[in-house]
């Protein structure tokens, strides 16, 4: 088993308060974790409306299958929020 860890930073400039943000934050951190079975945390930015850091773990067999889950997570938050992801990091343990 290999574990993987994104950390992807999202700016949004349809926020315009902390609540909001903190709303779709919320929403998006259940959907993630609905659908790829994963854990999502918001991981910094926690002060700041415009900015958000979740940082997201999950499990795999080999590393190839992270990959393509943390391409598919990409590419849920580019479909499904109007959200720019301005910084994405992988690692693996």
């Amino acid at each position: 088993m290999i574990i993987g860890l994104l950390e992807i930073d999202l700016f949004g400039e349809q926020f315009h308060s902390l609540k909001d943000k903190r709303r779709l934050v919320s929403s998006l951190k259940e959907r993630l974790q609905n659908k790829f079975s994963i854990a999502v945390a918001e991981s910094d930015y926690q002060e700041l409306w415009q900015k958000a850091q979740l940082s997201i773990v999950s499990l795999g067999h080999n590393r190839a299958a992270l990959e393509n889950r943390f391409r598919q997570i990409e590419e849920f938050i580019y479909l499904n929020y109007a959200l720019e992801i301005s910084r994405m990091q992988v690692r693996f343990y």
